[in-house]
């Protein structure tokens, strides 16, 4: 996470002010305030068309060979949407349909600090996983049979999507 010292527009050291009830990091010369944003990240519950429940093991920190599921940061200009099936698609060339928001989730990452996390339930009508250089393995899992995931928020992003599904069947 990158924390600030000098300002980005002109130079100066910066210093600490009260500003909006919070302590941050601002510019007395040129008056630039350093808003911490967090970082918009999109995550893929995706499914099958039995049903099936894609899941990932990673490659790379954070969650190093963790089972979890496909996601990412959004690149500047795509909507969380676009983000979410590119991800998808990058990590495992499938291409799916976006069904409906499961939700959004606030995380604080050790390694990128403060995450905002948009989840979809995405379908993918036909195709089997082809891997990048960021994972080991990806899989469709009948849900009795999915790997333990051990992320808190994949988890939970899991536990609502099927709530969804149990409250509203199609």
């Amino acid at each position: 996470m990158h924390r600030y010292r000098y300002c980005p527009v002109c130079g100066a050291p910066l210093e600490s002010a009260v500003i909006e009830q919070r302590t941050r990091k601002i510019c007395p010369s040129c008056s630039w305030i350093h808003y911490e944003n967090p970082l918009p990240v999109a995550v893929a519950y995706t499914q099958n068309l039995s049903g099936e429940l894609l899941v990932v093991r990673r490659a790379h920190q954070p969650a190093h060979n963790e089972w979890a599921l496909p996601g990412g940061f959004l690149e500047s200009g795509e909507s969380p949407q676009e983000g979410c099936l590119r991800e998808l698609r990058e990590e495992t060339s499938l291409r799916g349909s976006i069904d409906r928001l499961v939700g959004a989730y606030h995380r604080e990452s050790a390694m990128y600090g403060s995450l905002l996390v948009v989840a979809y339930k995405v379908t993918v009508h036909d195709g089997k996983p082809i891997i990048n250089h960021e994972l080991y393995e990806a899989d469709f899992f009948p849900h009795e049979s999915v790997p333990e995931i051990n992320i808190p928020l994949h988890r939970k992003i899991i536990e609502d999507a099927r709530n969804h599904e149990h409250r509203h069947p199609c």
